[in-house]
């Protein structure tokens, strides 16, 4: 058994450190007794395919609690599900075992790959997503108010103002991890994404207060941003530069081409291409951005 620190930044810099507890997946696909509730979910029987799953999506439920969030995505009259619900007191709901497909990921893209159902197994984290500040009240799009102490003002990977979000709880959070790292050696998981990243413009789960990129980053070696790193400034100088959801020429647009002179912000470097920011972010090639000193 296998214990290890992992570190990472709340939106609001604050250091949290994280040990990783060894959780075990059985050979019938669910988490080991004990760890777990089950709520059944018989509309879901399609299997993986060979060599799959081999991504983890991260969502957020948009819900008033974890069970409930559970108990409607196992329906069988709603066209959604997931493997997992995590709740803020570390609870963890499982409604699909990990070898059979679940519908979380809907219309998604990513890369050279669409329909990520098929692909990925789906974490979804009791939470309310969004919140508008009224008063001393943050208020979810279903209704409920929430303390501040609960509340972070932080800006979207995929956004250009900052807006306050719910904030995820520090057991809920390494739960995440520790589960994470647990399809990560018993699966054949290459890649952690977010729905945002997969569904950029119609998602924005798990949002700025969850450590999407520290979880990649330290689990799997992905990095994707540095987040300590101050982004610069550039201006288009193509006639139209088309805007990419990955690093690749084959890899789908993600929003109209940006025109020339319009100023992006630089966020990463990859392999001749560059992660920026406009209206929504995406990558473009490195050679039609001058950098602005």
């Amino acid at each position: 058994m296998y214990y290890f620190f992992v570190y990472f930044y709340s939106c609001k810099t604050k250091l949290i450190s994280l040990i990783l507890f060894t959780m075990n997946i059985k050979d019938n696909h669910w988490l080991e007794d004990g760890k777990y509730t089950e709520v059944k979910c018989p509309k879901n029987q399609q299997p993986f395919g060979l060599n799959l799953p081999d991504t983890i999506i991260i969502h957020y439920t948009v819900g008033s609690t974890a069970k409930s969030s559970a108990d409607y995505l196992a329906r069988d009259d709603v066209k959604a599900s997931a493997h997992l619900v995590i709740g803020r007191d570390g609870s963890i709901y499982q409604l699909v075992p990990f070898n059979i497909v679940a519908w979380h990921a809907g219309e998604s893209s990513y890369g050279n790959r669409t329909g990520f159902n098929k692909y990925s197994i789906g974490i979804e984290l009791d939470n309310a997503g969004s919140l508008t500040k009224t008063g001393n009240s943050f208020i979810s799009s279903f209704g409920k108010a929430y303390p501040e102490s609960e509340a972070v003002l932080a800006k979207h990977r995929n956004e250009q103002s900052e807006r306050y979000w719910h904030t995820f709880t520090e057991v809920q959070i390494q739960t995440c991890f520790d589960i994470c790292n647990a399809l990560i050696s018993k699966y054949n998981i290459k890649t952690i994404l977010g729905h945002e990243e997969i569904c950029p413009g119609r998602k924005t789960d798990p949002g700025p207060a969850f450590p999407l990129d520290k979880l990649r980053n330290d689990l799997l070696n992905d990095v994707r941003k540095d987040s300590d790193a101050q982004p610069t400034n550039g201006t288009v100088i193509a006639s139209l530069l088309n805007i990419r959801q990955s690093p690749s020429a084959s890899a789908p647009l993600q929003a109209n081409p940006i025109p020339k002179n319009a100023a992006v912000t630089i966020l990463e470097e990859k392999d001749g291409w560059l992660r920026v920011r406009t209206e929504i972010e995406g990558w473009v090639k490195k050679e039609f951005i001058q950098p602005i000193k």
